[in-house]
């Protein structure tokens, strides 16, 4: 438990995120539950912004009994603009994140859609996995893939998702699909897949992160994510909402 908490807890976290589209402020907070003990908490605040523009800060931290174990903070924000098809487009990131054995900060912006690294502390000699940002056309940071992934979106366009990310160093995708009504609820069948950027024995030891993703009515013709449950590395993982 002790030595896994912070990779479980961005593992778990990664695979849950995913998609929909602005017009408002918002905000939610989430409970990270780890094998059926309250491990973190996820609390994010977003708006839109003149001209399809969007704004988000988020914050993802180990509480209870995991942070006096093992300390794990993660601090960002993105901006950046929605298409006309609903698709996001990041224009500036920033994080940064302290894993309890190092911290690091990361600065990134977008120009035609292609990310470049302004910051990335601690810096490390290059390794022969690591991929070019300039080939991540198109791809969205985390934070903005997280707060897609979990707004609210109207009736009938839940599970409606497929996005690129990259970190700074790390290529992963995240997808949505299958919706399944079960009464007012409607449930996602979804996946985060490690593509690139990884060590070799991040790739050998899993690439698939299977999800289960639970819409609910909020109202207004809205639907809610209220939950989100994958299996970790280290036991099931459910994101719940407060």
């Amino acid at each position: 438990m002790k030595a896994g908490i912070s990779r479980a807890l961005c593992a778990g976290l990664m695979a849950a995120a995913v998609m929909a589209a602005p017009a408002r402020a918002e905000q939610a907070q989430f409970d990270f539950v780890l094998k059926g003990i309250t491990a973190g908490s996820l609390t994010w605040s977003g708006e839109g912004l003149p001209g399809g523009g969007y704004a988000v800060a988020g914050r993802l931290q180990t509480t209870g009994l995991a942070a006096l174990l093992k300390k794990v903070r993660y601090d960002a924000k993105s901006r950046g603009r929605i298409t006309a098809k609903g698709s996001y487009q990041p224009q500036s990131y920033t994080e940064d994140a302290d894993t309890g054995r190092r911290q690091s900060q990361v600065v990134m912006t977008w120009a035609s859609g292609i990310p470049t690294i302004k910051t990335y502390n601690p810096p490390r000699t290059p390794r022969p996995y690591d991929i070019d940002p300039a080939a991540q056309k198109g791809s969205v940071d985390p934070l903005t893939a997280m707060f897609a992934t979990l707004r609210d979106v109207k009736v009938g366009e839940e599970c409606r998702v497929s996005v690129n990310m990259f970190d700074g160093r790390r290529a992963s995708r995240l997808s949505l699909s299958a919706p399944k009504a079960n009464g007012d609820k409607v449930t996602c069948a979804g996946e985060y897949r490690r593509v690139a950027g990884f060590s070799p024995e991040d790739m050998a030891e899993k690439t698939r992160f299977p999800f289960t993703l639970t819409y609910e009515p909020a109202g207004n013709g809205m639907m809610r994510v209220v939950e989100v449950a994958t299996d970790t590395l280290y036991g099931k993982a459910r994101l719940v909402r407060r």
